[in-house]
């Protein structure tokens, strides 16, 4: 006998920026691309991804700290920072509420048009911005001078890729650091 569509129940589809669509059910939680029909690669994030999956700890709770957010959650998450990614790239980044379905394990889902290291470059760069914004702000003219400074010696490439050689992302079993 059929399923009767409800909502949750495994029939909806979630479409990709590149005009697939797939199921939101055949993501897990350690997941961070999948190759798709279209033949690209896609990065995937889910709302139970810490934000140490992009920068370490440290600067994770730091950010935590200092950003006030005025919605339903308690502190700055993955949702604030995919908003983001999709605020610079909208035709690029698909989301998918999926809180309704038990079975899925995330309330959020995230799909890039692009692959996890380029998602991890674009995440490291709007963050970048959002510390170069935020010391702006702040009546200190010594500390904005030390941030300029460490900030025209930071290479996001060779960060992105020492992160992500020192989290060992070929393994889902990676921890922060």
């Amino acid at each position: 006998m059929p399923e009767p569509r409800v909502p949750g129940s495994g029939g909806e589809r979630m479409e990709l920026p590149c005009g697939e669509t797939v199921s939101p059910r055949g993501f897990d939680l350690g997941q961070r691309e999948f190759d798709c029909d279209c033949g690209e690669t896609h990065a995937v994030v889910t709302d139970a991804h810490p934000l140490s999956r992009f920068v370490p700890e440290d600067i994770a709770a730091q950010l935590r700290a200092v950003i006030d957010t005025d919605d339903e959650y308690d502190e700055f998450s993955m949702p604030h920072l995919m908003g983001s990614v999709m605020e610079e790239f909208p035709d690029e980044v698909a989301v998918r509420d999926v809180s309704e379905d038990g079975q899925v394990g995330a309330a959020l889902i995230w799909v890039t048009d692009f692959d996890a290291r380029r998602l991890h470059h674009v995440v490291v760069e709007l963050l970048v911005e959002l510390m170069d914004h935020a010391v702006s702000h702040i009546d200190d003219e010594g500390l904005e001078a030390e941030f300029e400074s460490q900030m025209a010696e930071f290479d996001v490439e060779r960060f992105v890729e020492a992160y992500r050689d020192q989290r060992d992302f070929e393994d889902e079993y990676d921890r922060p650091v």
